[in-house]
């Protein structure tokens, strides 16, 4: 067991680039799967906002990825095959949808990471066809994802033995500290979900409280629109009003939340008060979410309106541009 600060931080930081990797990976793999299916899904399936809500939500599980769903959206917008009204519904699902993740988090699967990562070794190893070693990976990624966050808690159990630690992470706990700290990770390391998954795994070993661990969350909701910003530069209006349109949801939705975080950590306990914090911080990660879908969904029509109004289509053609998407 890792006891030094030095062989702590090598441990922990050793398990984060292995969960960058691997989820970096898995979201490349399960993109090969998908291919153009994907695009067609996107396009067929996201006539009125309840269908396009449900197909963001959808493809952003299986994708695993709100990032990587929401940039393919603004890129099928930019090529006009999508309509931009049609976009809005899908950014509401993809939010959804990337709580999956920490849902799965919760789960204390590291130790049994090796019953996914052996075939999937095996499959990517000896398969002979190209989506069988797709597949393969995906499969290796995913008992890698558990794993490495199997290694961050371990390194972080010794923690409880530094007190400036703790009291550092008991300040967390203001919500705009704890907020800051979690949009500023986020960007550092490109990924919300290695930030919900360092969340979980630090208050399953009891470093990090419901409180602490929601304010970072609201945090990492604002930082992984970074990416899907970018994305956005180059393109034409449409393709812009989408990526605006992601940012004004998670900063209306997380400045209500940080105005309301007490009776909302009130609420999480009271219906999830039966379970560990870090299971509390997935639910609440779910809660916030659908709440935020809720009372977004009916004002789709309006955010349209205000959008094109506010940023209106030009006559000139805007070049494309390929940037790499976050992880989240």
């Amino acid at each position: 067991m890792a006891s030094s600060p030095l062989s702590i931080s090598l441990l922990a930081a050793s398990g984060l680039v292995l969960f960058l990797y691997a989820v970096s990976r898995l979201a490349l793999a399960l993109r090969h799967v998908a291919g153009e299916r994907t695009k067609d899904i996107l396009h067929r399936c996201t006539k009125s906002i309840p269908a396009a809500i449900i197909t963001g939500t959808v493809v952003t599980t299986l994708l695993d990825s709100s990032s990587v769903v929401i940039i393919l959206v603004i890129a099928l917008v930019s090529a006009g095959a999508l309509p931009f009204r049609n976009s809005l519904g899908v950014v509401l699902g993809a939010n959804i949808g990337t709580t999956i993740s920490s849902q799965l988090f919760a789960f204390d699967l590291g130790q049994y990471a090796v019953l996914a990562m052996l075939p999937g070794l095996l499959l990517l190893s000896l398969s002979k066809k190209r989506n069988g070693r797709t597949a393969g990976r995906a499969l290796f990624c995913f008992g890698l994802l558990f794993f490495s966050l199997f290694i961050i808690g371990e390194a972080a159990a010794p923690l409880k033995e530094y007190k400036g630690v703790q009291a550092w992470l008991l300040k967390l706990e203001n919500p705009v500290r704890g907020a800051g700290a979690g949009a500023l990770i986020t960007l550092l390391v490109q990924s919300s979900s290695a930030t919900l998954g360092m969340v979980i795994k630090l208050a399953g070993k009891g470093l990090l409280t419901l409180p602490a661990g929601i304010a970072v969350m609201l945090g990492a909701e604002l930082g992984t629109c970074s990416d899907t910003l970018l994305a956005t530069v180059g393109r034409g209006r449409p393709a812009v009003r989408t990526g605006v349109f992601h940012l004004v949801f998670n900063l209306i939705s997380i400045s209500l939340g940080l105005l309301l975080v007490k009776p909302f950590t009130a609420l999480v306990l009271l219906l999830a008060g039966h379970a560990d914090v870090a299971r509390q911080i997935a639910h609440a990660h779910v809660l916030f979410n659908v709440a935020g879908v809720l009372l977004f969904a009916p004002l789709l029509p309006l955010c349209q309106r205000l959008l094109e109004a506010a940023l209106p289509d030009t006559t000139d053609p805007q070049p494309s541009s390929t940037l790499k998407p976050q992880v989240a």
